[in-house]
C-alpha cells in the first residue's frame, strides 16, 4: 500500500497529551484506509534542550527534511524562561520553519455552530464563520537583522528588530492566498501598514501588481492591519481570506481564534514551495501554546491538534475525503454536547482529553459505517 511518512515533535506541556490522541487517530485511518502513515518521533522545545543542550537537534531537523510531513504539538514553559536565548525553545520552531523554508502559513477560524454561543461575540456575529488566514512566515521582524540589545551605558540600553522584506516574499505569499481564495469565497483582504512603515508601501505595491497581473478575477480589498483587527471584532464575517506578514499575522490569527471560541479549536498548516517531484516541506500544528498549568492533568482540548492532522490528510497526502470525514466527525462530537474545560458551555457535558479523542474516533466508526 502507499505510504507516508509523519515526523511527531510533541514537545513541552500539554504538547505529548494532545499528541497522543492524533496517533489514535492516525491508527484509525491507516485501519480504515487504502494508504498508511508510518510515524516516527523526536523531540523540539524545552525538552529537547533538557536533553541536548538545543531546542532541536540536527538529527531531528534531519528527520524533518525527509518526512513527507511533520506535526508539532507546542514548546515552551516557565521552565525554560532562563535559558540562553538562541536556545530558547520557540527557537526550535522557529529553526524548522526557517530551514524547511516554511513560508506559507494557513490558518482557520472557523466557528462550529455547536460553540457559537462559546464566542465572545453574539451568536449571529460568529455562527457560520470561515476565514482563512494566510500569515507570512520566515520573513519580517521576527528574522531580520540587525537583532540585539545593546548597552548605552549609564543604566541605558537600546533593543533593536528590524522588518524587512523582499518582493518575492511578499508575492509568494500573495500567490498563496489569491489561489485559496479561488476555491474559497474569491476575496482576498490583503493587511499591512503602509500609513507608517516602509515594508507596508512595498507589500501594497507587489500584491496590487500581482492581482492586476493574475489573480483580477479575485476581488481584493486593502486594509490597515489596525482597522482589520477591529474589523474582526466588529464584522468578521466580511472576510474570506487574509493574507499578511509575520508579525500581524501573529496577532490578527489568535484574534481571529477567539471568536471561535478557543484556541484549543484551530489548527494550522505551515507549507513550503512544491519540489520537481510535487512534495512541499510541511508542518501542522495547533494555535495554542503548550498549556503549562493544565499540563499531565488530561484536561487539555485535543481537537486543534487533530484538526490539524486533518489539514495535513488534506495538503500533504492527498486524502480529502478522509479529512472531510475527520472534519464531520469533530462537528458531530460538538453537536453532542461533549467539552473539555475550555470550551465548555452550560448544559453541556464536561470530558477530558483522552475521551474527547474517543469520542471523535466513535464518531469515525458511526460516519464511516
Amino acid at each position: 500500500m502507499p505510504g507516508f511518512d509523519l515526523l511527531f515533535l510533541p514537545g513541552d506541556g500539554i504538547g505529548p497529551e494532545v499528541m497522543g490522541e492524533v496517533k489514535r487517530t492516525i491508527a484509525w485511518f491507516n485501519a480504515h484506509s487504502s494508504k498508511t502513515i508510518d510515524t516516527d518521533d523526536d523531540l523540539v522545545g524545552g525538552c529537547a534542550y533538557d536533553a541536548h543542550g538545543e531546542a532541536i537537534s540536527d538529527a531531528a531537523m534531519d528527520k524533518a527534511r525527509a518526512a513527507d510531513a511533520v506535526m508539532l504539538g507546542a514548546v515552551g514553559g516557565p521552565k525554560w524562561d532562563d535559558v540562553p536565548y538562541d536556545a530558547r525553545p520557540e527557537a526550535g520552531l522557529l529553526r524548522l520553519r526557517k530551514d524547511l523554508d516554511l513560508f506559507a502559513n494557513l490558518r482557520p477560524a472557523i466557528c462550529y455552530p455547536a460553540l457559537a454561543d462559546a464566542s465572545s461575540l453574539r451568536r449571529e456575529f460568529v455562527e457560520g464563520l470561515d476565514i482563512m488566514i494566510v500569515r507570512e512566515l520566515t520573513g519580517g521582524v521576527y528574522f531580520g537583522e540587525p537583532k540585539e540589545i545593546t548597552d548605552l551605558g549609564n543604566g541605558q540600553k537600546r533593543a533593536v528588530d528590524t522588518q524587512v522584506y523582499d518582493s518575492f516574499e511578499i508575492e509568494r505569499i500573495a500567490e498563496v492566498a489569491f489561489d485559496l481564495a479561488r476555491k474559497r469565497g474569491n476575496k482576498v483582504h490583503s493587511a499591512e501598514k503602509r500609513n507608517v512603515m516602509k515594508t507596508g508601501v512595498l507589500w501594497h505595491e507587489v500584491v496590487t501588481r500581482l492581482h492586476d497581473e493574475k489573480f483580477g478575477d479575485v476581488e481584493l480589498e486593502h486594509i490597515l492591519a489596525d482597522n482589520c483587527a477591529m474589523q474582526l471584532v466588529r464584522n468578521p464575517k466580511q472576510f474570506d481570506v487574509i493574507v499578511t506578514d509575520n508579525l500581524f499575522g501573529d496577532i490578527l490569527s489568535d484574534a481571529a481564534a477567539m471568536l471561535t471560541g478557543s484556541l484549543g479549536m484551530l489548527p494550522s498548516a505551515s507549507l513550503g514551495a512544491e519540489d520537481k517531484t510535487g512534495k512541499r516541506p510541511a508542518m501542522y500544528e495547533p494555535v495554542h501554546g503548550s498549556a503549562p498549568d493544565i499540563a499531565g492533568q488530561g484536561k487539555a482540548n485535543p481537537i486543534a491538534t487533530i484538526a490539524s492532522f486533518g489539514m495535513a490528510l488534506r495538503y500533504s497526502f492527498a486524502m480529502g475525503a478522509e479529512a472531510d470525514l475527520l472534519d464531520a466527525a469533530i462537528a458531530d462530537v460538538l453537536d453532542q454536547g461533549l467539552r473539555t474545560p475550555d470550551i465548555m458551555q452550560d448544559g453541556m457535558t464536561e470530558i477530558g482529553t483522552e475521551a474527547m479523542g474517543t469520542a471523535i474516533i466513535e464518531a469515525l466508526d458511526r460516519l464511516s459505517a
